[in-house]
C-alpha cells in the first residue's frame, strides 16, 4: 500500500471523529447557555413580582425552584411565573410554604349594616368572659326601634387587642349616627360607609364623627349624598376677557364629567373645576355634545354656550366676524349628536342706540331691602311685576320707583320676574335687564347656587336667551361651612361660665336674676350649635342627703333646659342629666364652695355619654336624646374603653 493510500485511510476516521468531538462541545455549551439564559430570565421575572425567596438553579434542560414561600399563593405566583418563560415539564417545583403560627390570634372584625330593612351584624369578635356574643346585638337594641337586627356575630376565647374596646365604641357610635350606613371595626381602624340625603347632612355626619376618634386608631370615613336630579339638565360655559369658567356643570357619569373637564379646561378654564354628576340626563351622548360645544365657543375665541336638556344655545361676544361665526356654526351643528338642537345668537354691533335707557334694575341690600329702577311695562302687566317684587321680598323691603312705558321688547316681564326670583336668593346682588341681556351678580353662601341660578333662567328664558352671572361664594355666609365645631360650641358657653356661673340658691331649682343674664347670652350661642349634642349636667352641694341631691340636680338640669326653650332656642340637640352631689368641684366644708358646686355644666354628650364613670351613671335619671349609654355597654364580654373625659376646669 502507497503513502498516500495509508494516509487516506486515517484522515477519513479521524475526521469523523473530531466532528463527533465537536457536535458534543456545541450540544454541551448549547445546553449550558440554555441553562443559563433560563435562569436568568426567569430571576429577573420574579424579581420584578417582588419574589426574592427563590432558588432557581437548572441541569441540563430542567429548571428547578427552590426555596420557603410566605403562603401557598405565593408559591403558586412563583411557578407561574417561571412556566410563562419555561416550558412547564421542565420546571421542578420544589418550593415550600412556610408553616403558619397555630397560636397567632385571629383578625377580629366587626361588619354592622344598617338600612331600612334592619341591622346585620357578621364578624369575628372576642370574648374572654364567657359566651356572651348577644351583647353587641343588645346594645344596638337600644337605638334600633322596630327594626330587625340580624346577629351572626362569632366569638373566640381569645383576650381582646388593646384598643378594640374603643374602636368598637366608636363604630357604635358611627352606626347609630347614620341611618344607612356599613361600619366596619378591626382593633386598629374603622372603617365608615354611608350616604347622606342631603349635602347639609352630609357634612353634619362628618362633623359629629370627626370628633372623639379613639385614640390609636385610624378613622376612614366615606360619606356622600345621593346623586341628584337634575332638571333641567344644564351646563354653562362663559369665555370672556378674564378667561374661561364654568357658571354650572353636571355630568351623567364619572367618565362624562372628566370628558367635560378636560375640555372645559381646553376651553380656557382654570384651577379646581367641579361638575355634578346627577340623574336626569337628556341622553347618553351628553359628553361628546359638551365637548363638541365648548371647543365651538374656543374658536370663536369669547361668548358663552349654554346646554339645558338637548337645546344648545351658543351666544357669540360681540365684535366677532360674521364669517368666522358662520363657519363654527356650521361646524358645531354638523357635529352635535342628532338628539341635540341648536339656536345661536351673534350680537349686534354696538351703537348708540343699543345703549339707550331701555333697561331695567334691581338692588338688593341685607339691610335695606330691595329697590327698583328703570323701566316696566305699562298697565297690568307692570303692575302684576310690581305686586311680585312685593310678594317676593316683602312690601316693607320693596322700594320702587319704575317708570311705565308701552315699547319695551316683547317678553320684558318675563325677563325681570324671572331675574327678580334669581335675586331673592342671594345675600345682596344687583339685577340688571336690558334688550340684549340680563345681568346678575352679588354674594352667596350656598356653593352651589350658580347651578341652580343658571338652570333657573335657562328653563324661564328659554333656548336663545342671552344671560350673565358674577356671583360669588362667600364662605362666611355659609350656614354650613361657618358652622362651628363641637369644641368651639362647648368652649365658647365655658366662656361665658368662666366669667359667671348658672348657680342656685340652696334647695331652688328657680334660676334667679343672676344666672338668667348668664342664660341668656349662652342662648345666642346655641342656634348656631344645633348640629352639637351637648348634655346639661346639673350639680348640687353636699347638704342634704344623696338621693335628695341627685333628684334636686335633675331638677335644675332641666329648669335650664326648659330656660332655654323659653328663650326660642330649639332643644332636640340637649339632655339634661342630674348628678347629685358626686362631682364637686370645690371645697363643701365652706360656704364658698358649696356655691361652687351648686352649678350648671354643659359638655359635649358623646364624651358624657360613651364613657360612663364610677358614679353609676347608667342608674341616674337622665332626660335622654337616644345616645348609646354606659349602662347598655356595662355588661359587655369585652373591655370597652371609653372615649376620655376631659376634667371639669377648675371654675366651672
Amino acid at each position: 500500500m502507497s503513502n498516500s493510500e495509508r494516509i487516506s485511510a486515517l484522515v477519513g476516521p479521524t475526521s469523523f471523529a473530531v466532528a463527533g468531538a465537536l457536535a458534543v462541545v456545541t450540544a454541551i455549551f448549547a445546553a449550558i447557555t440554555i441553562e443559563q439564559r433560563s435562569i436568568e430570565d426567569i430571576n429577573t421575572s420574579l424579581v420584578a413580582d417582588g419574589i426574592t425567596w427563590v432558588d432557581v438553579t437548572a441541569n441540563g434542560l430542567q429548571v428547578f425552584l427552590d426555596g420557603t414561600a410566605p403562603d401557598e399563593a405565593s408559591r403558586f405566583r412563583a411557578e407561574t411565573r417561571a412556566t410563562a418563560l419555561v416550558d412547564a415539564d421542565r420546571v421542578v417545583n420544589r418550593l415550600e410554604v412556610a408553616a403558619r403560627d397555630a397560636s397567632a390570634p385571629p383578625r377580629f372584625s366587626l361588619d354592622m349594616l344598617r338600612n331600612g330593612d334592619g341591622i346585620q351584624l357578621i364578624g369575628l369578635i372576642p370574648a374572654p368572659v364567657g359566651d356572651e356574643a348577644f351583647a353587641v346585638a343588645e346594645a344596638i337594641a337600644d337605638f334600633a326601634g322596630s327594626a330587625d337586627v340580624v346577629n351572626m356575630i362569632e366569638t373566640a376565647d381569645i383576650s381582646a387587642p388593646d384598643t378594640w374596646g374603643a374602636a368598637l365604641a366608636y363604630g357604635l357610635r358611627a352606626l347609630q349616627t347614620l341611618p344607612r350606613s356599613k361600619v366596619t371595626v378591626f382593633a386598629d381602624r374603622v372603617e365608615v360607609e354611608a350616604v347622606g340625603e342631603t349635602r347639609e347632612e352630609r357634612a353634619e355626619f362628618i362633623a359629629r364623627l370627626q370628633t372623639d376618634q379613639p385614640p390609636g386608631v385610624e378613622v376612614i370615613l366615606d360619606i356622600s349624598a345621593p346623586r341628584p336630579v337634575i332638571t333641567p339638565f344644564t351646563l354653562r360655559f362663559v369665555r370672556d376677557a378674564d378667561g374661561g369658567r364654568f357658571e354650572t356643570c353636571t355630568a351623567d357619569t364619572a367618565e362624562a364629567r372628566d370628558q367635560i373637564v378636560a375640555a372645559g379646561l381646553a376651553a380656557g378654564a382654570t384651577g379646581i373645576v367641579p361638575c355634578t354628576i346627577g340623574l336626569g340626563v337628556p341622553s347618553p351622548s351628553w359628553g361628546d355634545a359638551v365637548e363638541t360645544s365648548l371647543a365651538a365657543l374656543a374658536e370663536l375665541g369669547g361668548g358663552s354656550v349654554t346646554l339645558s336638556d338637548a337645546d344648545v344655545t351658543l351666544i357669540a361676544a360681540q365684535g366677532t366676524a360674521q364669517d368666522l361665526f358662520d363657519t363654527v356654526v356650521g361646524e358645531l351643528g354638523a357635529d352635535l349628536p342628532d338628539v341635540f338642537s341648536l339656536q345661536v345668537v351673534l350680537p349686534e354691533p354696538e351703537t348708540l342706540a343699543s345703549t339707550g335707557p331701555a333697561q331695567f334694575t334691581a338692588t338688593l341690600l341685607p339691610d335695606t331691602g330691595v329697590r327698583l329702577r328703570g323701566r316696566l311695562p305699562d298697565g297690568t302687566i307692570g303692575a302684576s311685576v310690581q305686586a311680585f317684587a312685593s310678594a317676593t321680598f316683602g312690601a316693607t323691603n320693596t322700594d320702587i320707583a319704575t317708570r311705565e312705558v308701552a315699547d319695551l321688547p316683547h317678553g320684558w316681564s318675563v325677563r325681570v320676574m324671572s331675574g327678580l326670583t334669581a335675586l331673592s336668593v342671594l345675600h345682596e346682588g344687583v339685577l340688571t335687564v336690558e334688550p340684549d341681556t340680563l345681568r346678575l351678580s352679588g354674594r352667596t353662601g350656598d356653593a352651589e347656587i350658580v347651578s341652580q341660578l343658571t338652570r333657573q333662567l335657562s328653563e324661564d328664558l328659554g333656548p336663545g336667551s342671552n344671560f350673565q352671572l358674577d356671583v360669588l361664594y362667600d364662605e362666611a355666609l355659609d350656614p354650613v361651612a361657618s358652622q362651628p365645631t363641637p369644641e368651639q360650641c362647648e368652649e365658647r358657653i365655658r366662656d361665658i361660665q368662666d366669667e359667671t356661673k348658672i348657680t342656685f340658691d340652696p334647695g331652688s331649682t328657680e334660676i334667679n336674676g343672676t344666672a338668667g343674664e348668664v342664660l341668656d347670652r349662652i342662648a345666642e350661642i346655641l342656634p348656631d350649635c344645633l348640629h352639637v349634642r351637648m348634655e346639661i349636667g346639673g350639680h348640687t352641694d353636699a347638704q342634704g342627703g344623696e338621693g335628695m341631691n341627685l333628684n334636686l340636680s335633675q331638677s335644675r338640669a332641666e329648669a335650664v333646659l326648659n330656660g332655654v326653650l323659653a328663650r326660642g332656642v330649639l332643644v332636640t340637640n340637649l339632655t339634661a342629666q342630674g348628678y347629685g352631689e358626686s362631682q364637686p368641684i370645690a371645697d363643701n366644708d365652706t360656704e364658698e364652695g358649696r356655691e361652687q358646686n351648686r352649678r350648671i355644666a354643659f359638655r359635649l354628650l358623646a364624651t358624657a355619654e360613651v364613657e360612663g364613670d364610677a358614679a353609676g351613671e347608667g342608674d341616674q335619671p337622665r332626660t335622654r336624646a337616644g345616645i348609646l349609654t354606659q349602662g347598655a355597654i356595662a355588661d359587655w364580654p369585652f373591655e370597652v374603653r371609653p372615649l376620655p373625659r376631659p376634667e371639669p376646669p377648675d371654675a366651672n
